[in-house]
């Protein structure tokens, strides 16, 4: 199956996941007022991973059927999907039972340092933890790949969180980024992005409601675009190119300490266009 396929599929499977569990959405418990003030209900991105897990089994299937997958892809499909049900986990847990808890990357870090963890130090904590397995299952076989792999993982997943600020944000970030990496990867590595595509493609099937405020991926479902994109790339490169993504995804994480990811997009006319493009307009 190729890529364009397996995005589709994915895209499918996650909108009609959504159309039927939406009701499901409406208790109390999920309900969040979002930049606007509106209530919306939070925790979509566990409609992403079932969308996920769903399109896994279908593959699965078609295997068991007669179809073998090319080298390499089960191992990055198999930790791809690890990545989706251990971040998804992590972020639905924060989605529900952060209150009031030190906010940002900083404030995390300050209370794991003093014994105390928060929602999401429980996520960055959980979330390192689950990079290391996650990559080591992938290959990594020395531990300088393993540390590296882990980190740009655990690093681009909280990335993604930064970026679920506004209605389909999230999601276009996670598609330009995925179309790069289709892009760059060669033919013998693209089968290891199938997982990655899945997952963004499951994304790509809620936009649409997440643009008309309709849900909330949170947590569970940028964390796991973020970290899926991460494995992705720890999958289709050697060390030095991840070494270098990794500094830029570093380097974003901190800047985001002081510098809001809005105000730069909003001050740049391309890129306030795209944010804004098929979201509601302010009243």
């Amino acid at each position: 199956m190729t890529l364009a396929a397996v995005a589709a599929l994915a895209a499918v499977l996650g909108a009609l996941l959504w159309s039927a569990c939406r009701t499901t959405y409406e208790a109390p418990i999920l309900q969040r007022r979002n930049y606007r003030g509106v209530e919306v209900p939070v925790g979509a991105g566990v409609v992403l991973v079932l969308a996920v897990v769903a399109v896994e089994a279908l593959l699965s299937v078609a295997e068991v059927l007669g179809r073998d997958a090319p080298p390499g892809e089960l191992t990055s499909r198999w930790s791809t999907l690890l990545v989706a049900l251990g971040f998804g986990l992590l972020g639905i847990f924060d989605d529900l039972a952060a209150h009031g808890d030190d906010r940002g990357f900083r404030g995390h870090l300050t209370s794991i340092v003093k014994g105390r963890l928060t929602t999401g130090g429980l996520k960055l904590f959980g979330g390192g933890l689950l990079a290391v397995v996650a990559v080591r299952a992938a290959g990594a076989d020395d531990l300088g790949h393993l540390l590296v792999g882990a980190a740009l993982v655990a690093l681009a997943a909280n990335l993604g969180n930064l970026f679920d600020r506004a209605p389909g944000r999230c999601t276009k970030v996670a598609v330009l980024a995925a179309l790069v990496l289709v892009a760059a990867a060669g033919s013998s590595d693209r089968a290891s992005l199938v997982g990655a595509v899945a997952v963004v493609g499951a994304g790509v099937g809620l936009i649409v409601f997440d643009l008309r405020e309709g849900l909330m991926l949170g947590d569970a479902g940028a964390n796991v675009l973020g970290a899926a994109l991460g494995l992705a790339v720890v999958l289709t490169s050697g060390l030095a190119v991840q070494a270098a993504v990794l500094v830029v995804v570093a380097g974003l994480n901190v800047v985001s300490e002081a510098v809001s990811f809005s105000r730069v997009i909003e001050s740049v006319a391309p890129l306030r266009w795209l944010d804004r493009l098929g979201r509601r307009a302010p009243t």
